[in-house]
């Protein structure tokens, strides 16, 4: 009966000929968004593709139940949902941007938006900008949208993340901590 039960289970997420389509990942995806916006569960994108954690590269390849939204593109979404899961990419991408600015991120309680809960501020990038934000000790990065100024007041301070990016780059306990910044999109 079980098995029956999971041959079930699998059709409906997968569809009858458990057909998939290939995305590759955009600055702001989320696992939580491809999953929504695909009609199914982050486990059960999380099994399609083999993955263990809820971190994405951006250009990686992943599997999208097919007939799920045609144009979805989970990046452009704008609803207002906040999504559970945090993205952080652990490695840079292959053909990594150059460095556009080092120096010190601390963090602060953020400016809310309603695309990702990782945002941060700059002095002078363009609202609207993705950038890759990686701790110069630990090599953790994160992908933080721009959506407000700062930091001020010390200039080797060069980015205020939202306490939700701190927290993946694992900055919370130092509360300031050196970083590489590079463009991963501008607007």
């Amino acid at each position: 009966m079980r098995g029956r039960r999971a041959v079930l289970l699998a059709l409906t997420l997968l569809g009858p000929a458990g057909a998939e389509r290939v995305y590759r990942v955009r600055a702001g995806d989320s696992l939580f968004s491809l999953a929504h916006g695909s009609g199914v569960t982050v486990q059960a994108l999380q099994r399609l593709n083999g993955l263990s954690g809820s971190q994405l590269r951006v250009g990686q390849a992943l599997k999208l139940p097919d007939g799920a939204t045609g144009g979805f593109s989970p990046a452009a979404q704008t609803s207002p949902v906040q999504a559970p899961a945090i993205q952080a990419v652990q490695t840079p991408p292959a053909q990594a941007a150059p460095v556009f600015q080092r120096g010190m991120a601390v963090y602060y309680g953020g400016r809310l938006d309603n695309r990702t809960v990782l945002t941060a501020a700059h002095l002078s990038l363009p609202f609207g900008t993705w950038v890759e934000v990686t701790h110069a000790r630990t090599g953790r990065s994160v992908l933080v949208l721009i959506n407000d100024r700062g930091p001020f007041g010390q200039p080797e301070r060069v980015i205020d993340l939202s306490a939700a990016a701190a927290q993946v780059l694992g900055i919370t306990g130092e509360g300031v901590a050196p970083v590489t910044l590079r463009i991963a999109r501008q607007p």
